[in-house]
């Protein structure tokens, strides 16, 4: 713009700064421009045809107007002040197209970089490829070089167990055409053998038969003289010896002692045998005895030491029942104890009831009320030895006979085997053994006590009445009776765990009376054994329950509180729950003594019981 408004006008020194040259401008495809490019632009004479130079006259006036204004400077100031700013521009313009030229660059340069990347990964792939493919045909060919010389060896095999084989079969030929040959020659050897023989055989018949005669001479004399040489031996001999009568006095003697010395010993082994078998064991129908023997004494001296110290206890020390009864067994304990001081003969005695009424336990305190020894045998264990049971029968009484003190036989559930042997349909190896048993104990004796115990005693043998001196019948307890027992086992059972022992119970505060007399109510109709029972379930149940944690004494049961025995309910359940089996015991009862009172009606005047017909 110097030449337009005259850059003579302005003051010294002051020139525009650098021009700095315009970009080429770019066109679509990126490039400068062409000369000679396209067809279409215009030729400088249809450039400058259509000019109106009317504008540069405006132009020029202006700026002559320009020149003779005060404000010529600072227009011109301001001129050359947008020229530097447009040529800054321009130069920030050059800028940028450097660095996006430059910014090019870097992309074809990251372009050619991604490509190389691209081109050795698969350059590495193909030889990857390449390798993984030579080494499969490696593979295949040093697989291809076994399997020829696994063929090449299976054949060379094959071809040497066939000549193994050849080989075998003409060895196998030659030692059999050798055989054959040898049984040929060994056949002619044999015939030529025998043929030559028989010829010298037949030639020398007459000498054979010559000396087989003279042989036969030499033996028949040979036996004739030994029998004449013994025959004289033997003869001087014995009567030399029946000349000699001491000799056959010591003869005689001899033999006898030895027939005595034989047949003693046999006899006595025996005897010894079953003396020992009595006195250091227990026949096999014994189930429990208090007898004592060697074998026990060297087992438990100390438990033996303090039994022979013991004191005889009551008969009824610990058995309960009722009064009439009470008194009729202990005159029995009584005369059996008088009865063994005085060495007199002991009377059976058949006790009978519903189980659980104190049948075995009260003939255990016979036994000991008396100084006796016991024995307590099964009547099931009888059926089941067949034909031994003779022999164990006459066991059980030898070894009964042997007892110093005295023996109590106690025969529990005696129906098993004590049968009717005309009704009932039984073995004949049972039948034997009552045979046995009736053989025992039809007389009394000083050395057993026998005392047969049945819940069912119309089922005997005819012959057992005869046997039995004294019946006794046990009957469920009555109501004074159940007292006493819950009072006694109460104390057994729960009092004494609960002031003795390391681990004690914790009962609640109440009356113990009062609650043992509710519960005597409640088991009507049960037996001394279920009362029993029911006390050892108390116990149980006190022992399956934990402490309540508040420390209150109580007892945790089933997720309710409840003190030890404490409630009514607590202790009363127990009872309540038997309810239909106290119904069966009180029926059972009642049927015991219906039949108690028909068989005392039909007792003999001789104190001989006899069974009622069923």
């Amino acid at each position: 713009m110097s030449w337009l408004f005259g850059v003579n006008k302005g003051p010294k020194g002051e020139s525009p700064g650098p021009v700095l040259p315009l970009p080429p401008a770019t066109g679509g495809d990126g490039s400068g421009d062409r000369t000679g490019g396209g067809g279409d632009r215009p030729t400088p004479k249809d450039k400058w045809s259509n000019f109106d130079p009317t504008g540069l006259e405006r132009a020029a006036k202006a700026a002559r107007e320009l020149e003779h204004s005060r404000h010529a400077k600072e227009a011109l100031s301001l001129a050359q002040m947008q020229e530097q700013t447009l040529q800054l521009e321009q130069q920030s313009k050059v800028k940028e197209y450097e660095a996006a030229v430059e910014q090019l660059k870097n992309e074809q340069i990251r372009v050619q970089a991604e490509e190389r990347r691209k081109t050795l990964n698969e350059e590495t792939r193909q030889h990857q490829a390449r390798a993984q493919y030579q080494d499969k045909l490696a593979r295949q060919r040093y697989d291809d070089q076994l399997r020829q010389q696994q063929l090449l060896n299976e054949e060379n095999l094959r071809k040497q167990e066939e000549s193994v084989q050849k080989q075998e079969a003409i060895r196998r030929a030659t030692v059999e055409r050798e055989m054959e040959l040898r049984h040929k020659n060994e056949m002619l050897r044999i015939e030529a053998e025998t043929r030559a023989r028989a010829r010298a055989e037949r030639e020398n018949a007459d000498i054979i038969r010559e000396q087989i005669r003279l042989k036969a001479a030499e033996h028949r004399q040979t036996i004739l003289e030994s029998l004449k040489t013994a025959g004289t031996l033997f003869g001087e001999g014995f009567r030399a010896f029946v000349t000699d009568w001491d000799k056959v006095t010591a003869t005689v003697a001899g033999l006898t002692l030895l027939a005595v010395g034989v047949y003693t010993a046999k006899n006595a082994t025996a005897v010894a045998g079953r003396y020992i078998e009595a006195r250091l064991g227990k026949p096999s129908l014994v189930r429990e005895t208090s007898r004592i023997t060697v074998l026990e004494v060297l087992k438990h001296p100390i438990k033996v030491g303090r039994r022979l110290a013991s004191k005889p206890q009551d008969a009824l020390e610990g058995v309960v029942l009722s009064p009439k009864l009470e008194e009729r067994v202990r005159d029995i304990a009584i005369a059996t104890r008088n009865t063994r001081k005085n060495k007199s003969l002991y009377r059976n005695i058949l006790m009978y009831g519903p189980p659980g009424t104190g049948k075995t336990l009260f003939a255990k305190k016979l036994a000991m009320h008396s100084g006796m020894d016991y024995a307590i045998m099964t009547g099931g264990d009888v059926a089941p030895m067949g034909r031994e049971g003779v022999t164990a029968m006459h066991k059980v009484f030898d070894w009964a006979n042997t007892s110093r003190r005295g023996l109590l036989l106690f025969v529990d559930e005696a129906d098993a085997f004590l049968r009717k042997r005309a009704t009932e349909k039984i073995s004949e190896d049972l039948r034997a053994t009552l045979n046995a048993f009736l053989h025992r104990t039809g007389q009394h004796s000083n050395k057993f006590m026998l005392v047969l115990a049945s819940n069912q005693p119309e089922q005997f043998d005819w012959a057992i009445n005869d046997r039995i001196d004294e019946m006794v019948n046990f009957d469920l307890p009555q109501l004074q009776e159940r007292e006493r027992l819950v009072r006694m086992y109460f104390d057994k059972y729960v009092l004494k765990p609960a002031t003795e022992g390391k681990q004690r119970l914790k009962l609640a505060q109440f009356d113990y009376g009062k609650k043992c007399s509710e519960i005597a109510r409640l088991t009507e109709g049960m037996s001394g054994r279920e009362i029993s029972q029911l006390a050892i379930a108390w116990q149980t149940s006190t022992f399956s329950r934990r402490e309540s944690p508040k420390g209150d004494g109580r007892h945790w049961a089933g997720g309710l509180i409840c003190s030890s025995w404490g409630e009514a309910s607590d202790l009363s359940c127990f009872c309540l729950c038997r309810g239909p089996a106290a119904l069966a015991r009180e029926s059972v009862s009642s049927r015991w003594v219906a039949w108690e009172g028909s068989y005392l009606e039909t007792k003999r005047p001789s104190h001989t019981p006899v069974t009622p017909r069923p």
